[in-house]
């Protein structure tokens, strides 16, 4: 006779699902943040050869979540979703950290687009411009989006971004893309796990390569993106 086995099964209430459902809609690619215009550097890494194929985009993705904005929106995004939390304070440090002028504008633009576009979920105050993580942080707090559930999603909406415009930009294939993202799922999930602990002492990064390339976007010839 097979060994008997426990599963837990977790009933989600009524509130849990509305919450997840407005947090699906914040985080389509349909909601109007602007962020299909931005590669976060990909583009140059895709023009000098450090990009070229499903293989190192999910290296160089994968160093982004771990070491890099990627990590640090997580920990912003946490800290802006608890009750109280200085938001102003918070926004001016996620603008103090950013590595080049186009990645701070890429977050500032489309945390102040996010917030815009949120007014039927009566959005808290928050200072304009807003950075991304800040603004979504700020708003699952206020509409009791669980803050594991809200940062997993954001960095996988972060990702299925920039693969998105890999696709355009190498190019690859969707079905290349989508591989990419399934690979990357246990990255997402360490990186959110990783910053439930973190404080604001832990910001920082060191993915190099990547904050080059979006200095060195600044100055690239042709651009299909604006970062």
């Amino acid at each position: 006779m097979p060994p008997h086995r426990i599963i837990t099964i977790t009933m989600m209430t009524d509130m849990d699902v509305a919450a997840f459902l407005r947090l699906q809609t914040w985080l389509s690619p349909a909601f109007p943040t602007g962020g299909y215009a931005y590669s976060h550097g990909l583009e140059w890494a895709v023009e000098c050869g450090d990009v070229t194929d499903g293989t190192t985009l999910q290296e160089w993705l994968a160093d982004i979540l771990r070491h890099g904005s990627g990590r640090n929106d997580a920990i912003l995004l946490r800290h802006a979703h608890c009750a109280g939390s200085d938001h102003a304070a918070l926004n001016d440090l996620a603008a103090a950290i950013a590595p080049s002028r186009e990645r701070r504008i890429e977050t500032l633009d489309q945390g102040t687009a996010f917030i815009a576009a949120s007014t039927a979920w009566d959005p808290p105050d928050l200072p304009s411009p807003v950075a991304y993580p800040v603004a979504v942080g700020a708003l699952a707090g206020r509409h009791g989006v669980a803050v594991d559930t809200a940062t997993a999603a954001y960095l996988q909406a972060f990702t299925s971004n920039l693969i998105s415009a890999a696709v355009r930009l190498v190019p690859l294939g969707q079905s290349a893309g989508l591989r990419v993202l399934a690979a990357l799922a246990p990255v997402i999930l360490h990186v959110a796990d990783l910053s439930r602990t973190a404080s604001l002492d832990d910001l920082g990064g060191c993915a190099f390569r990547a904050d080059l390339a979006a200095m060195r976007h600044e100055t690239q010839y042709t651009r299909l993106f604006r970062s």
